[in-house]
C-alpha cells in the first residue's frame, strides 16, 4: 500500500479537542517508561519533545525525572495552548517550532525525543537532519511512530481494535495517520540518508515502529 499524506499540522478546533480528550494513557505510560529504560542515569539532561499535542508525554516524564529539563515543542499553537493548560506546575518549558528547522544551536540537546511526529512530515529527511545537528555528541534519540499497514482493511482493523471506543473524528484521524505512516524499511533509508545511520529502527509493536540509539 502507498503512502497517503495527511495534513501536517494538526490546529482544528475540533481536531485538537478530540485528541486532547482520547485516552492514551496507555501508550503514552508506555512511551515514557521506554525513554527512561533507553536513558538509564542522566543528570539534567536537556531534553526536546518535537511533537509534543496536548503534552502528556513530557508532563509524565517530568514526573518521573524531576531533574531533566523538557522542553515540549509543537508547530500547533492550539495544541500548545492545550499543553500549557495542563501545565499547572510549570514543570516543562512549551515552545512553537517547526520540526524541520529547529531554532537551537548545534549539539545542543541531550535527549530528542517524540512520539507520532513522523507520519505528518511530508518530507522527514530535513527533519532528520535537524536531530542530527541539534543532538549531543552520544545523545539520545527515541521516537515512536505508527507503522504503515500493509492494506487498507489491516488500518481499518487496527482503528476498530484501538480506537472502536473513541469518537467518529478521532477514528478517521487514526485512520488516515495509518495511511500516512512510513514502514521499517522506509525509515531505515531515511536515517541513512540523514547521517544517521547509527540509529535503530524495529516494529515495537503491531501499529508501531521505534527508533533508538543503542
Amino acid at each position: 500500500m502507498q503512502r497517503e499524506l495527511e495534513p501536517e499540522v494538526m490546529d482544528l478546533a475540533d481536531e485538537v479537542a478530540a485528541y486532547a480528550q482520547a485516552d492514551f494513557s496507555e501508550v503514552n505510560a508506555a512511551f515514557v517508561e521506554r525513554l527512561i529504560e533507553h536513558a538509564g542515569i542522566l543528570d539534567a539532561p536537556v531534553c526536546l519533545d518535537l511533537g509534543t499535542g496536548p503534552g502528556d508525554i513530557p508532563l509524565r516524564l517530568a514526573k518521573a525525572r524531576p531533574g531533566w529539563r523538557i522542553v515540549g515543542s509543537d508547530y500547533s499553537w492550539p495544541m500548545l495552548a492545550t499543553a500549557r493548560v495542563a501545565n499547572g506546575g510549570g514543570t516543562v518549558f512549551w515552545l512553537g517550532l517547526d520540526a524541520k528547522a529547529i531554532p537551537f544551536p548545534d549539539a545542543a540537546i541531550d535527549v530528542v525525543f517524540s512520539n507520532s511526529i513522523l507520519h505528518h512530515v511530508p518530507d522527514p529527511i530535513p527533519l532528520w537532519r535537524e536531530i542530527r545537528r541539534i543532538l549531543t555528541p552520544g545523545g539520545l534519540v527515541f521516537l515512536r511512530d505508527l507503522a504503515r499497514p500493509e492494506s487498507r482493511e489491516r488500518a481499518k482493523a487496527i482503528v476498530e481494535r484501538y480506537a472502536g471506543q473513541e469518537s467518529a473524528l478521532l477514528q478517521a484521524e487514526y485512520y488516515r495517520s495509518l495511511l500516512a505512516a512510513f514502514t521499517v524499511d522506509e525509515v531505515r533509508m531515511q536515517l541513512d540518508a540523514a547521517g544517521l545511520g547509527f540509529l535503530q529502527v524495529a516494529m515495537a509493536s503491531d501499529r508501531h515502529l521505534d527508533v533508538w540509539r543503542l
